[in-house]
């Protein structure tokens, strides 16, 4: 399983960064319209803070410190969410390196919805969090550069 989670968190967070790097003008990642309330950059800050907080640091005892304002309010280069993807991708792999198969099933070590969870459970909710707002960020990007 922990191979599994490695593969798919690596596909899709090179896909993060495909969808970054294929808006047809950069300052569209920071566009927000109507109902739309967190632009394609937003949604990339939030997801690379979002995983190395909750595998890197929590699991993986990398010492990074979340700053979830700052993943809603700052505006960063293309170049710069591209390099955020990358450490992220570090930061999962170097984390999901050192669990070992027991420790899918053993409790993750804070609470996060209220209620203890496996570790298991909360890295496949985190794999659907990213993916749900890697469709979000498709689809604003395909919006934008009709």
């Amino acid at each position: 399983m922990i191979d599994t989670l490695k593969t798919l968190f690596d596909r899709d967070l090179d896909r993060l960064a495909s969808e970054i790097n294929t808006y047809n003008n950069a300052s569209n990642l920071w566009v927000k319209d109507g109902q739309v309330n967190n632009s394609g950059g937003t949604l990339c800050l939030h997801l690379c803070g979002n995983l190395q907080h909750f595998v890197g640091s929590i699991l993986g005892n990398s010492g990074y410190v979340r700053d979830r304002v700052a993943e809603f309010s700052d505006v960063h280069s293309r170049e710069s969410l591209i390099q955020e993807i990358e450490t992220t991708k570090k930061a999962v792999q170097s984390a999901l390196e050192k669990l070992s198969p027991n420790a899918l099933s053993e409790k993750y070590p804070i609470e996060v919805f209220g209620s203890p969870m496996t570790v298991q459970f909360f890295l496949l909710h985190l794999q659907g969090h990213l993916n749900y707002h890697l469709g979000q960020i498709s689809y604003h990007r395909r919006l934008l550069d009709r």
